[in-house]
């Protein structure tokens, strides 16, 4: 089974409403998507958002890295050879982890549709669904607290709220979700951030005193201060989850090593993919943290590989694979079923992607 070609295209989607972190707002999506063809006539899909304020990758970034680089060095390899072309695709670029990211999941994706079986079952999983978090966006405590109750209605159990911008205003953002939605609904805090050190001690015993029951707060304070980080770790009783400071399995190592955060939240935009994911998840274990298992805001193409990958991994406890629930609507290509918070990994093979419609591919 030869890879034969390697098209890319742009999927377009609309967001039901604005997405609002500490860092950037969101109205809709452009994402690169790829298609991975054979001889065999096995073809498999990826898609990379380009997430500039994270990743550092554009549209145009992940078009020139799959263009220049990836694709000559995969076309004409053996489809069977996971192992190797994953190898070739790490080795073909540096960096550029979003466009590595989409070819990985379409590799993985050809593998499965070849043996006939779906990717979570050849990773060893046996969980038939999973139930993720919904994203409410930082605004004004009373918008934060209409849409939270929103949610809740749609049958949301884990809310993840936006923080850190206006932090003056972060106490009383949760105070009023908190009373809004009543003590069975899970609330976690993701500053993406946007605090400093000592503020973000304050404000979580602030969290803690006022009895909130916070589950965990994602990435409190900025990226590469990992003794900052460490510093709110040993000094709040609520769970610190590293996100924009976890980009690869040698960040995880250094992250648990100098405890600065409990545990950490997987992006297959910033490790590079499936393989890389795998590894920090087994880092993990071997600390003894649980992992959480993120996307940026993405579709359902991507959103679908990371479902099968959560499936796999039983120390995967914490889901926040929302992209394509906060799009205007679901599109009809196969792979994962959203319904509401309940996720399942559909009927196909690979990661069930059978098709992206309406593309112009190249």
């Amino acid at each position: 089974m030869k890879i034969t070609s390697i098209q890319t295209g742009i999927m377009s989607l609309t967001l039901k409403k604005p997405f609002k972190t500490a860092v950037r707002t969101v109205d809709s999506i452009a994402d690169v998507v790829i298609k991975i063809e054979t001889d065999s006539d096995v073809v498999g899909f990826g898609e990379a958002p380009p997430t500039g304020k994270i990743t550092g990758d554009t549209s145009g970034a992940i078009l020139g890295a799959i263009e220049d680089h990836i694709r000559p060095s995969l076309i004409g390899r053996d489809g069977d050879d996971l192992e190797g072309n994953l190898k070739v695709l790490q080795e073909s670029i540096v960096g550029n982890t979003s466009a590595k990211a989409a070819l990985d999941m379409a590799l993985f994706d050809i593998w499965g549709k070849s043996l006939k079986a779906p990717l979570y079952r050849l990773l060893g999983g046996h969980r038939e669904y999973i139930e993720t978090d919904i994203t409410i966006s930082v605004n004004d405590p009373d918008e934060m607290t209409k849409d939270a109750i929103n949610a809740v209605d749609l049958g949301y159990r884990v809310l993840k709220i936006k923080v850190g911008k206006e932090t003056g205003k972060d106490f009383e953002r949760i105070r009023a979700i908190r009373e809004a939605v009543g003590c069975e609904v899970k609330v976690r805090i993701d500053a993406n951030q946007g605090w400093q050190p000592s503020e973000a001690v304050r404000i979580l015993r602030s969290m803690e005193d006022a009895g909130f029951d916070i589950e965990l707060v994602e990435q409190p304070v900025k990226a590469e201060d990992l003794e900052g980080m460490a510093h709110v770790t040993a000094n709040t009783c609520i769970p610190v989850v590293a996100d924009e400071s976890i980009w690869s399995p040698k960040d995880a190592l250094e992250i648990f090593r100098s405890k600065a955060a409990d545990m950490v939240n997987i992006k297959l935009m910033k490790c590079g993919g499936l393989a890389n994911a795998m590894k920090i998840i087994a880092i993990s274990e071997i600390f003894g943290a649980e992992v959480m298992l993120g996307s940026m805001l993405e579709g359902q193409v991507s959103a679908s590989a990371a479902v099968h990958l959560a499936l796999s991994k039983s120390n995967v406890t914490r889901i926040d694979i929302d992209g394509p629930l906060l799009c205007s609507s679901l599109l009809n290509l196969g792979g994962a079923h959203f319904v509401g918070p309940v996720i399942t990994p559909g009927e196909g093979f690979g990661i069930g992607v059978t098709i992206i419609p309406d593309i112009a591919w190249n």
